[in-house]
């Protein structure tokens, strides 16, 4: 799915399309609320679990996306190519150690 490109040319265009420091500080935390809600939702079907949970933090993450986008006035990556949904998280990844 990624592989006509390898993955530090995939971050590295990610990158380009977060230099806003607003941008950056939105992303950070709206990529893992994404993430985990996600994982959450899919374990939702379990009673205990619920989804309201999961669907609020995946809104926030999303709008925390947005918002960032905002500040950078640059459309997100996933416009273009709906593989960058995969991108950010590897991006989110490589900016935790240092890398992006």
């Amino acid at each position: 799915m990624l592989r006509d490109r390898g993955s530090a040319q995939w971050v590295a265009q990610y990158s380009s399309s977060h230099q806003h420091p607003v941008n950056r500080l939105c992303h950070m935390p709206g990529i893992p609320m994404i993430a985990v809600s996600v994982a959450w939702l899919i374990a939702a079907p379990l009673p205990h679990l619920g989804w309201r949970w999961p669907a609020l933090l995946f809104a926030l993450g999303w709008a925390l996306q947005f918002i960032g986008h905002a500040f950078e006035g640059k459309p997100p990556e996933f416009f273009h190519d709906w593989r960058f949904l995969l991108v950010g998280v590897r991006w989110w990844w490589a900016k935790v150690r240092g890398r992006a």
